[in-house]
């Protein structure tokens, strides 16, 4: 797989996951201000929208690379694990925590697995035409 391919792969799944995030924060944002939630009552449910987030990353990585899904997927968790880590320790001056750490290290292989399975069905729908 050409290097340019593979990198313009990666963004795009790293800007899939940062669009969704977005997304959801704007919405939960809302929720938390216009109705009597409190932060603590959605704990769970960002969490799990942050996994689907970084599937459908690494989906789409996978998708567009058509190879090698598992070193799409997984470098396209490993950049959004940087990013996240360069703004926490360069805006905040800390570093992760071993919690975070463990939720990095699920993220990386969500994002594995959907890069996995992006190839496996994208690649075969154009591998029949």
């Amino acid at each position: 797989m050409e290097s340019k391919k593979m990198a313009s792969s990666i963004l795009y799944g790293v800007a899939v996951i940062y669009g969704v995030a977005a997304i959801f924060s704007l919405v939960f944002s809302l929720l938390l201000r216009f109705t009597s939630l409190d932060e603590s009552s959605l704990t769970y449910i960002i969490t799990s929208i942050s996994f689907i987030a970084l599937f459908i990353g690494g989906f789409i990585s996978g998708g567009r690379g058509k190879e090698k899904g598992w070193l799409l997927g997984g470098l396209t968790g490993i950049i959004y694990t940087i990013i996240n880590f360069l703004f926490q320790y360069l805006g905040m001056d800390a570093l992760f925590t071993l919690e975070q750490i463990i939720y990095y290290i699920c993220f990386i292989v969500i994002a594995m697995m959907g890069g996995i399975l992006g190839v496996n069905i994208v690649g075969n729908r154009t591998r029949q035409s």
